[in-house]
């Protein structure tokens, strides 16, 4: 069935017949009756996809037999995730900086030709640029310190050390995967989806240390002070 986009998806399928047994007569059951056929897993499948399918499930493709990709859901996708450094945006320079990127999966109903469809996707790539010209890439967007239960400025999977003192953009993009939900269960969607999070300015800092004979309560006016 052709859309509002001139595009039409159908629905393929391959099945299974497992070789006849060695008689051909149905065996019965204790009470003599046949045994019941399984379950059509394709019934569920909504006009106008047609499937003609077994245990494996259907797979959507194109008029031209393309199969659907994760370019075609870029209108169901997450908003961009903002990134948080700790602490508060601010750093110190030669010690960790902890970058979060609280991404989760993202679950949204809405059309695909004209039917009902309800895609998620899940994240599982967060690529971060620090803008000190590095970049990392990590499988998850990370703890916070008191989370994880750590003092502040100790390495963590998503901490970054800048080496000098100045203003920095970091950037976060995440990666999704993507699965539809055609009213018969989820089958996955080839690709992947990347979402940019908004820019984030983080400020890092030198520490200077002095040694003085009085401490501060003692002598206020002293070096560092």
């Amino acid at each position: 069935m052709a859309g509002a986009e001139g595009r039409q998806l159908t629905v393929t399928a391959t099945q299974t017949t497992p070789a006849p047994r060695g008689d051909s007569a149905p065996r019965g059951r204790k009470n003599g009756s046949a045994e019941p056929k399984p379950a059509d897993p394709c019934a569920a499948v909504p006009y106008p996809y047609k499937a003609s399918c077994g245990i494996y499930g259907v797979r959507v493709t194109s008029a031209d037999g393309d199969p659907l990709t994760i370019s075609d859901l870029a209108r169901f996708a997450p908003e961009p995730v903002a990134t948080a450094a700790e602490p508060g945006g601010v750093g110190v320079a030669g010690l960790p900086t902890n970058f979060v990127t609280a991404a989760t999966a993202h679950t949204q109903q809405g059309t695909i030709l004209d039917l009902a469809v309800t895609v998620r996707f899940t994240p599982t790539a967060f690529d971060t640029t620090f803008g000190d010209g590095t970049s990392a890439t990590t499988a998850t967007g990370g703890r916070t310190w008191a989370a994880a239960h750590q003092p502040q400025f100790t390495p963590t999977p998503t901490s970054h050390v800048y080496r000098d003192r100045g203003t920095y953009t970091a950037v976060t993009t995440v990666r999704y995967t993507a699965e539809v939900d055609l009213g018969n269960g989820w089958f996955p969607v080839a690709g992947e989806l990347s979402v940019a999070g908004p820019a984030q300015s983080i400020r890092i800092y030198e520490a200077t240390s002095a040694l003085v004979r009085y401490t501060c309560d003692e002598q206020p006016t002293a070096a560092g002070c």
